[in-house]
């Protein structure tokens, strides 16, 4: 897998960052987020390290949405979202692609 200095989400895929997974195989990792704004907020994610734009436009970009809603359906059974921030203006703050799940309780209006 490639990586990339400094990337949060590389040393997670390489051991030497400490991560609650949820999900991995040879390809894809999923672990549940340091950030708790609601009880269900995971990070489904490639090991190699991709752009948001690389992600999305990626072969591996059905399998990511695949495993998102299966994660989804398992920790959030009433209703999740699957959500993926690109740019600064949609407050992307992780260089390495991701998808977020967010549930396990009423979620509200969008935004």
């Amino acid at each position: 897998m490639s990586a990339v200095s400094g990337c949060v989400f590389c040393e997670i895929v390489a051991g030497r960052e400490p991560a609650t997974v949820r999900y991995m195989d040879e390809e894809i990792i999923a672990i549940v987020n340091k950030l708790n704004w609601v009880p269900v907020m995971l990070l489904v994610m490639p090991k190699k390290h991709l752009s948001q734009l690389e992600m999305c436009s990626s072969g591996l970009m059905p399998r990511l949405g695949s495993v998102a809603v299966q994660l989804g359906c398992q920790y959030a059974p009433n209703g999740f979202r699957l959500l993926s921030n690109v740019g600064h203006d949609a407050m992307q703050s992780q260089s390495h692609g991701h998808l977020h799940v967010i549930g396990g309780t009423y979620l509200g209006p969008y935004a």
